[in-house]
């Protein structure tokens, strides 16, 4: 895909986005969240390597036959039996929410993407890898969905910490994820339709979620389009039941000398109590 053609379909797909953006699109956060965490690094050239295939079709997974009492309890919003204890569940993810902001490689993402070093920059950064997560998960059916409630919890948690520590203002910080809680639900629908569609629709959800509409390299786009589709198809060959009781997760670097290839790690190690 030329990156010229494919930052001329993003602004074409920006005016179908933007009638999203009115309603679901966005919001503008307040300064202080926009504050500068370290001083700013030069960007340097960006490399390109071979564009990656779409990402595989994978097999929607089989819906459980549920028991009466098992719908009942559902429906009044609690959890029904599941194949693992819920504690084991919880910390396991919030292991994978650790591993979407602790096993980044922000200054280099930052550089090489012209990311502002700032606490928003960094959510947006973490809110891409914690969807990728929450899209592999909703595959291992009602222990996934419920492993995924735990996922974004972990986040609004970590996110509110962090803005304490900025020493941020309660009621500032409160308005602050407010918005940022419209934004993640807003780029969720974006980025789903974008995993789900050829390369220029998830390159134009990216420019604006990602990007905050402020991207003009494609080289830059495309850059992050390979990275989303390699980072899901390498999830997809990790063991199920090993991010269930472990949450366990190693990114893949930005740029490798074969994106295509997809190598599956040896599975980790844990013991009866899911440790």
């Amino acid at each position: 895909m030329s990156g010229l053609r494919l930052l001329r379909s993003v602004w074409r797909s920006a005016v179908i986005g933007a009638r999203i953006s009115r309603t679901h699109g966005p919001a503008s956060c307040t300064g202080l969240l926009h504050t500068s965490l370290r001083p700013r690094v030069p960007c340097r050239a960006v490399h390109v390597t071979p564009k990656l295939s779409n990402v595989k079709d994978t097999a929607q997974p089989v819906e459980e036959e549920l028991g009466p009492f098992t719908k009942l309890i559902e429906a009044l919003g609690f959890t029904g039996p599941l194949k693992y204890s819920k504690w084991k569940i919880k910390i396991a993810a919030l292991r994978m929410y650790t591993c979407c902001v602790e096993r980044i490689d922000y200054d280099d993402l930052f550089e090489r993407c012209n990311l502002s070093d700032t606490l928003n920059s960094w959510f947006l950064v973490a809110q891409l890898h914690v969807w990728m997560t929450l899209v592999r998960m909703k595959q291992e059916g009602r222990e996934g969905k419920f492993m995924c409630k735990y996922i974004v919890h972990s986040m609004w948690e970590d996110l509110e910490q962090r803005g304490k520590v900025m020493a941020i203002e309660s009621v500032v910080l409160k308005e602050n994820i407010s918005v940022m809680t419209e934004n993640f639900y807003a780029a969720i629908f974006g980025y789903d339709e974008g995993i789900l569609s050829d390369d220029h629709v998830l390159a134009a959800s990216l420019w604006r979620h990602l990007f905050n509409k402020q991207c003009e390299d494609p080289g830059q786009l495309e850059l992050m389009v390979e990275y989303v589709r390699k980072q899901v198809q390498y999830l997809d060959s990790l063991s199920g039941e090993d991010l269930l009781l472990t949450g366990e997760v190693k990114w893949r670097p930005l740029l490798e000398d074969n994106p295509q290839s997809i190598v599956k790690p040896i599975s980790p190690a844990y013991n009866d109590e899911g440790l």
